[in-house]
């Protein structure tokens, strides 16, 4: 059997180590990933090899030659002008793969019985067998669910946390028929999980998946990298060790090596040939030392990873960071934990690299110097810039000037020279501060900007799509954390840029792989004209004006003290509205929580005392409400939306409304009565605004919780048409918000958080979906358990920011509800339990 070696990636996420090696070749234990990978073929009897190269080709070339020095017989194929993908390379080499074979990565460490995975394959016919692993965090790989017999039936490739419904991912390892290369393109970019396998899916090829035992690590990021050497000095996973072992203890120690016999070394460590070992070295265990290293007196290295030729000084503290090929640790220099220094850089005497610091090859750090930011690309604070929606982090702490000008040139990075963005945010002085920053970033990549000021979010969302915009930015205090700030881009319809953006951006920031311009093309700043004058047009010409004319409604509103305070007011005085405002000066402190809710015991009382149709709390820069009926009693969460889409639909029968997956079967039960459709989407708002755009008809989109969608104003959550648009209905209808509650269908919708660890959440899926019948699974977003009854059901959604998912229960009969809570509640805790127990006793 023939092996295709996947040996053509970059490994951007392992930089520096990749910037001069690719990444198959970067070493573990001082040998190339590759070459472990072409050990386990060998012991598997599996010697004809094809590798496939594009990244620095020679690299792996001029290493292993023609194979024969390693026991194998290697073919090279290198792509030279673009990737072609994981799938388009093999196929380029179809000619060579005339009988069952092999393809599996240059980039992971794993111990997988191969001829095990191999026969399951030949048993069941199978066309293409993935060999499957299940890991405690699947959200960097490829999730996949087989049936009892291994027949792939779903897989998703990198799902957000609420999407993960199993913790079995595909280890980039296959065993293929050749005939499966027919569906695939000559010459094109093509890759196996997001073309070939749903393809084959589709077409009803078989198609299997082997839960393989044993090791398995991907090595994609630099704390994995380590994690690998320490797990196979630990002896987790079986490899082949370049040097022998002393008889007498757990450490490998090559030829030619000297050892001062003052110096303490702790086993398990590696150390290779021709090193040289200081007086009274300290080496704690974990320890992995290259081949011609030099280490001074008195040093003391705790775990770090050294690679070939480096000079450690006397004196100088590693601290589980790596040190790359020929780098220089002056003396009583520290380089801390999660450091990594690239090839040929040199740290000066006592210089000091804080954790988590990246330095490329190269380098010149100081003597005295203290390095707290990467040098020169690259930043590892954060695994991921983007959250649930948007940029977000404490103010002043994670979004800081310096970071909001390093995000915006990255950001801009991603648009063309010229672009021009609006940037816009509310009346905080931090959002002020952070938007300043960002427009100096977008700057110097030469990007124009069209400021929008302080100016509330559905302002800016409808003016984008009318000044010939690339996209937006808006900057405010997070809704839900006073002590967040949140950064949201815009695309130019003004809907929040999709995960595919977000990774560009992620991708130029975290490479720094970013513009920089000359000095006739810096961008300028513009202060667009009539912005609100354009938002309140279009608000007018959708409105029947002259039914709010007639409508004599009294309507008191509570801005909270925020900028969205600005502009419904005169629409509501001009339509002959009677507006009651309270607190609508600007404040630029963060309201909390508790005021919040003071001043909605507040509003209830006003309303009451004046006698008003309605009250509305606005918040979230003018994107969220919270409605205070007649009688003064507020109205939000589930009964907002039920509220909402009756009167929608009262208005619109027969349209279609979007609603959260997690929404209260209230919205079903409405719908039937107008002959609507609901459809459902994800929790992240992101998804509510795409999926009001994409779908006809669509009158409504939104929840209580995130706000309301008016798609035929802007794609965005928009309180302030939402009011003017309730006084339309209230008044068209002849209804108050008393009578319309009373008609809602009587619900129970309960919810309930429970702590789960993150390494415990795709797990955690994997057992619901295997413990329920899969014609009663919605895989929407979660795991969506619904009953034989009608609007009966339990949903569990991990939280995509937050160690904890969320259980929410929906029925007919109180008592169902309430004990389906009790039970799933307590099914769930037991697993998670379960899961930390196992955890706690392998470690």
């Amino acid at each position: 059997m023939r092996a295709v070696l996947m040996a053509g990636g970059s490994g951007t996420r392992l930089r520096p180590l990749t910037c001069d090696l690719p990444k198959p070749m970067v070493p573990i234990l001082n040998r190339p990933i590759a070459e472990h990978i072409i050990n386990l073929l060998k012991r598997h009897n599996i010697t004809e090899i094809v590798a496939t190269l594009h990244y620095l080709p020679d690299s792996m070339r001029d290493y292993f030659q023609d194979g024969s020095d390693f026991g194998v017989q290697i073919t090279y194929a290198v792509e030279e002008d673009q990737p072609l993908g994981t799938a388009g390379c093999v196929k380029n080499i179809a000619e060579l793969l005339d009988d069952t074979f092999l393809v599996i990565s240059g980039d992971s460490i794993t111990d997988f019985d191969l001829q095990a995975a191999i026969d399951f394959h030949r048993s069941k016919k199978s066309k293409a067998t993935l060999i499957l692993t299940r890991v405690p965090n699947p959200i960097e790989f490829g999730v996949v669910i087989t049936d009892e017999e291994g027949r792939i039936n779903r897989f998703l490739e990198k799902p957000s946390t609420s999407e993960i419904f199993s913790d079995t991912v595909n280890t980039g390892t296959y065993i293929l028929e050749p005939e499966v290369l027919e569906y695939l393109p000559v010459n094109q970019e093509c890759d196996f999980s997001k073309e070939l396998f749903p393809l084959l899916l589709e077409k009803g090829e078989p198609m299997y998946g082997y839960v393989a035992q044993g090791y398995w690590c991907d090595v994609g990021h630099l704390e994995a990298y380590r994690e690998a050497q320490y797990d196979i000095l630990a002896g987790k996973v079986e490899a082949d060790f370049a040097y022998k072992k002393d008889e007498s203890s757990d450490l490998w120690i090559g030829q030619n090596t000297f050892i001062d016999p003052s110096a303490e070394i702790e086993a398990p460590a590696i150390i290779g040939d021709n090193c040289r070992i200081g007086a009274r070295v300290h080496i704690e265990a974990g320890t992995v030392i290259g081949d011609n290293v030099t280490i001074g007196a008195d040093a003391n290295l705790k775990r770090p990873v050294v690679w070939n030729g480096a000079i450690i000084g006397e004196e100088a503290q590693l601290s589980a960071c790596v040190i790359s090929r020929g780098t220089r640790v002056d003396r009583r220099a520290r380089v801390l934990e999660g450091a990594v220094v690239g090839s040929l850089s040199t740290v000066g005497e006592e210089a000091q690299i804080s954790p988590s610091v990246r330095v490329w090859p190269s380098k010149k750090i100081e003597s005295g110097a203290i390095l707290n930011i990467n040098l020169i690309w690259g930043n590892t604070a954060q695994r991921n810039l983007f959250g649930q929606r948007g940029v977000q982090g404490l103010a002043n702490i994670d979004i800081t000037p310096e970071f909001a000008v390093k995000l915006g040139a990255a950001f801009g990075s991603t648009l063309k020279p010229g672009s021009q963005v609006t940037v816009s945010r509310d009346q905080r002085n931090i959002s002020r501060m952070v938007t300043r920053s960002l427009i100096a970033g977008l700057m110097s990549v030469g990007v124009n900007i069209q400021n929008l000021d302080a100016a509330a979010i559905p302002i800016a969302r409808t003016v984008i799509p009318m000044i010939d915009v690339a996209g937006g930015i808006h900057v405010r205090v997070h809704p839900h954390r006073p002590d967040y700030i949140l950064i949201e881009f815009m695309d130019a319809k003004g809907i929040n840029i999709p995960k595919s953006k977000e990774k560009k951006i992620e991708g130029a920031y975290f490479k720094e792989d970013m513009r920089r311009s000359q000095i006739h093309e810096i961008g300028n700043v513009s202060y667009p004209s009539q912005v609100i004058d354009r938002y309140c047009n279009a608000f007018e010409n959708l409105l029947h004006v002259d039914t709010l004319r007639n409508s004599r409604s009294k309507v008191v509103i509570d801005y909270v003290y925020a900028v969205s305070g600005a502009v419904l007011p005169q629409m509501l005085n001009k339509f002959g509205a009677d507006a009651v405002v309270l607190n609508a000066s600007l404040n630029t402190t963060a309201i909390s929580g508790d005021e919040r809710e003071a001043l909605l015991t507040q509003l209830g009382h006003v309303v009451e005392a004046l006698k008003a149709n309605f009250g509305v709390q606005v918040s979230a820069n003018g994107e969220q409400l919270i409605l205070v009926d007649e009688s003064g009693m507020p109205i939000r969460g589930e009964m907002l939306t039920a509220l909402m889409v009756d009167m929608v639909f009262t208005a619109n029968p027969r349209g279609s409304v979007v609603v959260p997956v997690h929404a209260s079967s209230a919205v079903e039960q409405i719908a039937r009565r107008h002959d609507g459709k609901v459809i459902r989407t994800k929790a992240n708002p992101t998804a509510l605004m795409e999926a009001t755009q994409k779908n006809p008809n669509v009158v409504l989109g939104g929840s209580g919780d995130t706000g309301f969608i008016f798609p035929d104003l802007h794609p965005g959550f928009d309180a302030m048409y939402c009011i003017a648009k309730l006084v339309e209905m209230l008044t068209i209808q002849e209804r108050s918000l008393v009578s319309v509650r009373a008609e809602l269908p009587r619900l129970m919708h309960k919810n309930y958080t429970i702590r789960c660890p993150w390494t415990a959440k795709g797990a955690l899926m994997r057992y619901l979906v295997e413990t329920h019948p899969a014609q009663n699974l919605e895989l929407i977003d979660g795991v969506k358990i619904c009953q034989p009854y009608e609007d009966n059901w339990v949903l569990v959604l991990p939280d995509a920011s937050e160690p904890i998912v969320h259980l929410y229960v929906n029925g007919n009969d109180r008592e169902w509800a309430d004990e389906a809570l009790r039970e799933y509640r307590a099914r769930v805790q037991e697993f998670v339990e379960k899961e930390e127990e196992q955890v706690t006793t392998e470690v």
